[in-house]
């Protein structure tokens, strides 16, 4: 367990995003290597595999729903020196994320081909993205448990075990990704089918180093098979916590499933070069979402303490971090945004989508950068209701114009970008303003002054 209600704040932030940063990138490079290799296969199968990894937003909602109460309970429960409720937090958490992770393989398989029926340009890309979702859904099962284990870790001020796991399996997968899709070595070439297999395999091998790391080297937080039966009151708390911050992905799940809605008339080309955009996007946003989930526990275990100022100096200094980092991905974005996305489609139309859409939509990198830092913020404080108030309203104001437009002649793909820039830019600022008013509402009680560092 690592105290971070003591020593500098920026310390901790920079000490923690990195292997943060480290097992997030490369989850993102292991998803755009799929599309490297599922480039070869034609734009309905990079459409198909953009389109099917949309339905993953909407089940990393359901694990943001205990991986983000993990975390805010556990660490307020470091905070008071509370073990006991810690290890209760973390055990109920697990038993929950098994009984999600069914869930998901059962209902994800059933419905798959009745979602990409809804948002694909044409049958290919249709038969494409179910067959990948498939393959694909043992590994978002999976990775409820694994969730639960990483977000426990850091609710306990540690990222490095859970991060080197990450990167193990995320290698596991680059190495099986070009052969069992392309067939190298073996000559057996499974196409979408296999970029879905090799994700489970190395999700399947992660969950299970996760596993025997807490069996035998993990000493705060246990498994303890008694108190993984169901309790209705622990379920709750965590429910509580976790539920608005999980809304939060369902409605990016939406926020993208207009967009393929808008862009099917456009073609599977402009629906793959989004994909491939889409992807590239969030890698680039990986650093300062780190900074800001390391920020979580840290704002969590001082909430927990009773410290006020600490609270208030970790949201300062991360958002002036993670604004730096964005400025520098947003002149990157716009002066080489080929570099960025060279190798993952030949055709010329789909690059020319994806680089259009780079260009404009990094333009709010910043303001994104607020976003996940207020996020963060309101997840340690253990109200993440703002959140969900604050995503919905950029639903709103986005999907609302977009579908409208999308129903009138001369739709130009560019209004979609100009639209989401706009909402985003309108997030960001309700964000600070419910986190001003939580810091008044939440702080205000707790009497006590930032300690020398």
């Amino acid at each position: 367990m690592k105290d971070l209600t003591q020593g500098s704040i920026v310390s901790h932030i920079l000490s923690m995003a990195p292997p943060i940063v480290a097992g997030m990138i490369t989850i993102m490079i292991c998803q755009l290597v799929d599309l490297y290799f599922v480039a070869g296969l034609g734009d309905a199968a990079v459409a198909g595999v953009a389109a099917a990894g949309n339905l993953a937003f909407l089940i990393n909602g359901l694990m943001q729903v205990l991986g983000v109460g993990t975390v805010a309970l556990i660490s307020h429960a470091v905070g008071r020196k509370d073990q006991a409720d810690a290890n209760l937090v973390f055990n109920q958490s697990l038993g929950l994320a098994a009984a999600c992770g069914l869930l998901t393989w059962v209902a994800g398989s059933a419905f798959a081909g009745g979602y990409m029926r809804m948002v694909a340009a044409d049958e290919a890309t249709v038969e494409a993205g179910t067959t990948y979702l498939l393959w694909f859904m043992p590994a978002l099962a999976l990775q409820f448990a694994t969730q639960v284990m990483a977000a426990a870790l850091r609710g306990t001020g540690i990222v490095r075990p859970s991060m080197i796991v990450q990167v193990l399996a995320v290698i596991i997968n680059i190495a099986l990704a070009p052969v069992l899709i392309s067939g190298w070595g073996t000559g057996l070439a499974l196409g979408v089918a296999g970029a879905g297999l090799a994700s489970s395999i190395a999700v399947l091998i992660g969950a299970l180093m996760l596993w025997m790391y807490f069996r035998r080297l993990e000493r705060y937080v246990g498994l303890n098979p008694a108190q993984l039966r169901p309790r209705i009151r622990q379920w709750t708390r965590i429910l509580n916590v976790g539920l608005p911050a999980g809304g939060e992905f369902a409605i990016i799940f939406l926020w993208m499933g207009v967009i393929y809605y808008a862009l099917r008339d456009f073609g599977a080309a402009a629906q793959a070069g989004f994909g491939i955009g889409t992807r590239v996007f969030g890698l680039i946003q990986m650093p300062a979402l780190a900074i800001a989930l390391a920020a979580g526990p840290i704002a969590g275990q001082n909430f927990g303490a009773g410290n006020a100022a600490r609270v208030k100096e970790t949201f300062t200094k991360a958002a002036l971090i993670a604004t730096l980092v964005m400025i520098a991905f947003t002149i990157l974005a716009q002066c080489w945004p080929g570099l960025l996305l060279g190798g993952f489609a030949s055709d010329a139309q789909t690059i020319a989508v994806a680089i259009v859409f780079l260009q404009l939509v990094s333009l709010n990198l910043v303001a994104q950068g607020f976003n996940f830092v207020c996020s963060s913020m309101f997840q340690g404080l253990g109200n993440t209701k703002p959140v969900l108030l604050s995503s919905g309203i950029r639903l709103i104001t986005y999907a609302l114009p977009v579908l409208w437009l999308s129903a009138r002649p001369g739709l130009r793909i560019e209004y979609a970008w100009y639209l989401s820039n706009l909402s985003t830019t309108l997030q960001a600022a309700l964000s600070l303003w419910l986190l001003h008013l939580e810091f008044r509402k939440r702080l205000a009680p707790l009497k006590s002054a930032l300690p020398a560092e």
